[in-house]
């Protein structure tokens, strides 16, 4: 049985409350995915902030319609589609989607569009390759760590350097006064 208009309008407005969250749109071919297996691909994309929507394609091109950002996605509406719309971790996501692929080998994804540009699927993988939010909030930490682990030594190093300093001076100047004191 069809959905009502009052349905239809109500996941319209759910995709454009999704679509004014979301960083990133893919676009996948869910053509034989059980509703076990599109469960399990909801599963694994939560951790990311990621949605998953199955929804017409006449549904979505009225949700984008007049969202210049969302626009190249009218051409990747065609056949039946489910629309991952990605809120947080923009890489994470992809791998998870990429991972559930590998194992499921029942999708295809058809593109995406971030930002207003439309994405082939080599851009996505090349965007899925890139280190993770964490990953890059561990490296920065680790960078600035190493910084600050060099300033305090560099600091440390000042005094400990003036006191040998001053410390080969005092004993340079007892041998000469020891030598002196021998000569006279």
């Amino acid at each position: 049985m069809g959905r009502s208009l009052a349905d239809k309008q109500d996941m319209v407005a759910v995709l454009k409350d999704d679509l004014s969250e979301a960083q990133l749109a893919l676009v996948i071919d869910y053509k034989g995915l059980t509703v076990a297996e599109i469960t399990d691909l909801r599963r694994r994309l939560r951790p990311t902030g990621t949605v998953c929507q199955v929804a017409k394609n006449t549904l979505m091109g009225i949700a984008i319609d007049g969202q210049d950002n969302w626009q190249p996605m009218s051409e990747l509406l065609k056949g039946s589609s489910a629309f991952l719309l990605v809120k947080e971790d923009v890489s994470g996501a992809i791998k998870a989607y990429q991972d559930f692929q590998k194992a499921s080998k029942k999708t295809e994804l058809r593109g995406g569009v971030m930002e207003g540009r439309l994405l082939k699927e080599a851009d996505v993988k090349a965007i899925g390759d890139l280190p993770s939010k964490e990953q890059l909030i561990a490296q920065i930490a680790g960078a600035i760590n190493g910084v600050a682990t060099k300033l305090a030594v560099s600091i440390n190093e000042v005094p400990a350097s003036l006191g040998r300093s001053i410390k080969a001076i005092s004993e340079k100047d007892q041998d000469g006064d020891a030598q002196t004191d021998t000569a006279a």
